[in-house]
Formats: structure tokens, C-alpha cells, sequence
């Protein structure tokens, strides 16, 4: 079967990731230059990143083992959520959805005619 719909949402979910990503960084470059010191959303900002990489893994990984791909893309959304917050909530939304697509998704089994 075709998991297409998962991997698009996927593939969204990571684009949508990046930029809530460098969003983040770029409020923790400013935050460092205002305040004179370091800044922990910087660093967020970069852990989100790779949770972003990590679903667009989960989105080419879900057209071969959806049940992989699937937990992959999961996994970004809850850390990309947790580490930057609401720069991260239409990404999470759009890997929770293909996440659990590729978990709980039943493949059509082909019927042979006797």
C-alpha cells in the first residue's frame, strides 16, 4: 500500500519543523545580543532543529517500515514540542497525524478469488 499521505504530512511536518526551528534560534541570537549573555532558546532552538531532521527521516523511512517511520515522526513532534513550544505546534500537529497514520494504519490485504 501506498503511504503516500504519510509521507507529504511528514514532509510538511519536518518543512514546518526547520522553520519554527530557525525561528527560535534567531529570537535566541537576539535575546544573547540584548541581554549580553547566553541564552537557552538558542540552544533549543538547535535540538528542535534536529528533531526536524529526525521527521524528515520518519517521512522517507514510512514508505518502507511504516510502523518505524511512523514512531520516528512521533518522536519529533513530542521533542520539537517540548523543547521549543509554540513555535513548534503546526509542525507537531502535522507529524502526531502521520505518526500515528503509519502506527495504526491497517494495510488492504489484496482478496484472491478462488
Amino acid at each position: 500500500m501506498s503511504r503516500t499521505t504519510e509521507f507529504v504530512l511528514g514532509l510538511i511536518g519536518g518543512i514546518f519543523g526547520f522553520g519554527g526551528a530557525l525561528f527560535a534560534i534567531f529570537f535566541g541570537a537576539v535575546d544573547e545580543a540584548v541581554s549580553g549573555g547566553t541564552s537557552e532558546v538558542t540552544g533549543l532552538g538547535w535540538g528542535a532543529f534536529l528533531f526536524s531532521i529526525l521527521a524528515i527521516v520518519g517521512a522517507i523511512v514510512v514508505k518502507i517500515n511504516p510502523k518505524i517511520g511512523g514512531t520516528l515522526m512521533l518522536i519529533s513532534g513530542i521533542g520539537g514540542i517540548i523543547s521549543i513550544s509554540m513555535f513548534y505546534v503546526l509542525a507537531t500537529v502535522f507529524l502526531v497525524i502521520a505518526g500515528l497514520m503509519g502506527i495504526f494504519r491497517k494495510d488492504k490485504q489484496k482478496e484472491m478469488s478462488a
